[in-house]
């Protein structure tokens, strides 16, 4: 076959070639044809009709013979044979498309319905004009606001202070608000940028049992946190904070009880160990993957690192840094190994924990400079879907640098404190949590301070919530602080505390 089409069109062919035409067979790729080399100017259009189309039959010593004279009957064959080949290849794929029958049987079904795609065409345009009008009139295409609410009713039902006086069982009604802007440039980094207020106060008598919601700004707007987080690669995440930086924007707390307040534990104590609170400021934190087991974080955040002045900036004044490792030997199992060395020189540095006795916190109260170097390990365990038992123990060495002209000794202090915490996710309706948690607040148990001493016995912080989810957008949650001996002094009558909180987010 001297034009080497498709076998089975052959025509008046010379019948010196008539043996050798009966035994042509199609070939299914061009390497199969010996004599054909990808220098040869038709290589590419032999390559085409043999691999996509299969109308290209080689001779039986698998050559193509492709510089042979053809008569015009064999041409006239072997187009034939190609397209019938075409044809075939046509009707297959089209084997499973509509049928004139399926086309009618369409079309009286859009003349049916013409009412109802009518009405479904004006939404359509509807739709597009409101679409239309919100990007010409959108706030931001890299922005969006979040936004958060707690209003909470607040009391003491009995008990004694830290100094053995009755606590006011006075209500109060109080709040808190945050608006965040989330910005991201590339999607994956992200800009955020807080305003916040509230009124919710302390119990300056009584430093156990603080609410994790408490910001007493008079409902004064201001800003309180300005970071920057973006990549590193894959596994490597940056966190730059201008202000209000804290431990939880770059480390896990492991406690899947951490709601900063709005949700999950009502007490600071119970939101997280204390160990994290004195890590806030100003500063740079980094947090890096080793694959899905290990997690490494690093931060450095100063308390005045806006001011030139003698004492501050980001080097010379209070600061809090952090290394913790957080390994996850099984899929449900956290566990965080954390260090923190901090030093305060004024009393409104974080350098102490907040919490626990009066003791524990004395740098704040004396206005002291001290240096604190904190360890902790911190656990979380989701045993199944509707149960979670974590806890830590954390040991803190604090040191004072002063003796304030001779009114106190240098020494140091030996500060303890531990909790269990149980988490019931979902309980009795998907989003909602229960919580309780048992531990003891920062305590002294040997100081080198003569004059301090330690505290004198063991408080037990007792706590217990229910978060009821009433929608996406709104949580009630009513729960109670229970302390043994506040401020760790027996002497002092069993306090109890209850809060009913509402939070609002969108």
């Amino acid at each position: 076959m001297t034009l080497g089409l498709a076998s089975g069109a052959i025509a008046a062919e010379p019948p010196a070639l008539e043996a050798e035409s009966a035994a042509l067979e199609q070939v299914t790729s061009v390497s199969q044809l010996s004599d054909v080399q990808p220098t040869d100017w038709a290589f590419q259009a032999l390559q085409s009709l043999v691999e996509r189309y299969g109308c290209i039959a080689g001779y039986p010593d698998g050559t193509y013979r492709g510089n042979r004279a053809m008569t015009r009957y064999e041409f006239a064959a072997g187009l034939n044979a190609c397209l019938d080949r075409v044809n075939e290849l046509i009707a297959a794929g089209t084997a499973d498309l509509a049928t004139r029958e399926d086309l009618a049987t369409l079309q009286r079904l859009q003349e049916e319905f013409a009412a109802e795609l009518a009405t479904l065409r004006g939404r359509v345009d509807s739709l597009e004009a409101r679409t239309a009008e919100l990007e010409a009139n959108q706030f931001s295409t890299t922005t969006r606001l979040e936004g958060e609410a707690i209003f909470a009713l607040t009391s003491a039902f009995d008990g004694e202070d830290a100094f053995g006086n009755s606590l006011s069982d006075n209500p109060t009604f109080s709040d808190r608000l945050r608006l965040n802007l989330e910005t991201s440039f590339t999607g994956r980094d992200n800009l955020r940028t807080r305003l916040s207020t509230g009124n919710t106060q302390g119990r300056g008598d009584l430093l156990e049992g603080a609410l994790a919601f408490e910001q007493d700004e008079a409902n004064d707007i201001g800003l309180e946190v300005l970071l920057y987080t973006f990549p590193l690669g894959d596994s490597t995440e940056v966190t730059v904070a201008a202000a209000g930086g804290a431990s939880d924007d770059f480390a896990s707390t492991v406690n899947a009880l951490d709601g900063d307040g709005a949700s999950g534990a009502i007490s600071a104590f119970g939101t997280r160990h204390p160990i994290y609170y004195p890590v806030a400021g100003a500063g740079v934190g980094v947090r890096h993957a080793f694959g899905d087991k290990l997690e490494l974080s690093l931060g450095y955040l100063a308390g005045d690192a806006n001011s030139p002045a003698s004492g501050s900036g980001l080097f010379d004044g209070s600061y809090g840094a952090l290394a913790q490792l957080v390994v996850k030997p099984l899929d449900r199992l956290d566990i965080g190994l954390t260090y923190v060395n901090a030093y305060s020189n004024n009393p409104d540095a974080p350098a102490e924990t907040g919490t626990g006795s009066f003791l524990s916190n004395y740098a704040s109260l004396l206005d002291v400079p001290v240096v604190t170097n904190s360890y902790g390990v911190e656990l979380s365990w989701r045993l199944s879907d509707r149960f979670v038992v974590g806890g830590w123990a954390g040991y803190t060495n604090s040191r004072n640098l002063s003796t304030l002209n001779g009114a106190i000794d240098r020494g140091a202090l030996d500060i303890w404190n531990w909790a269990v915490t149980l988490g019931f996710p979902d309980l009795g309706k998907e989003g909602n949590l229960g919580g309780i948690i048992v531990g003891m607040e920062p305590k002294v148990t040997d100081s080198s301070i003569e004059g301090f001493g330690e505290d004198p016995d063991t408080s037990l912080h007792l706590e217990a919530f229910y978060q009821y989810q009433l929608n996406e957008n709104l949580s009630i949650t009513p729960g109670v602080i229970w302390l043994t001996a506040p401020n760790h002094n027996s002497d002092n009558q069993d306090a109890v505390i209850g809060t009913l909180r509402t939070t609002f987010s969108f």
